[in-house]
């Protein structure tokens, strides 16, 4: 008989080990994939083509306008089966704007401040701070941290669209 992995209830979902009673909610985890630019779009018409997702939403690049440039794409929330994931362009612009390399997490959470604290109490370092963007893929509120493993999460606020989703 297998022996089954329990989780009292103040573990999960931003539960502490440490005797914290401060407890956060996440919306969602999202895998973040980085494509070599200029291949995201490529990418996303092969996830759909070959597992049939579904693009839900895509944001541009914002300094890739100019006619001359390819646009980029900053991040594209694809549906496959009940999950989402992010596929992303990575060049040096897409670097300095997520942080990393060609994997990430973006954790979705009503509580940014709460679950950024939490984090960085628990060893996470800061990569960027907490900002307000409205305009952001990511919701309006969003920071990022690089866990002591060297993973970047990025943490924002839910958007309105996965709310009403």
């Amino acid at each position: 008989m297998a022996q089954e992995n329990v989780v009292s209830a103040d573990h999960q979902n931003g539960g502490a080990e440490n005797g914290s009673s401060k407890g956060v909610s996440f919306f969602s985890l999202k895998p973040q994939l980085f494509v070599q630019a200029p291949k995201a779009s490529d990418a996303i018409q092969f996830y759909k083509a070959a597992f049939g997702a579904e693009e839900l939403k895509r944001e541009m690049h914002p300094k890739r306008k100019a006619d001359q440039e390819l646009p980029l794409i900053l991040s594209a929330d694809l549906k496959l089966g009940s999950s989402v994931f992010i596929v992303s362009d990575h060049n040096e612009d897409a670097v300095k704007i997520n942080g990393c390399g060609g994997f990430g997490l973006c954790l979705e959470t009503k509580d940014v401040s709460g679950a950024f604290s939490k984090a960085v109490e628990a060893g996470a370092a800061v990569e960027a701070e907490i900002t307000e963007d409205e305009d952001g893929c990511c919701g309006a509120r969003v920071g990022k941290l690089k866990d002591p493993f060297g993973y970047i999460w990025t943490i924002c606020s839910i958007t309105k669209a996965d709310v009403e989703a």
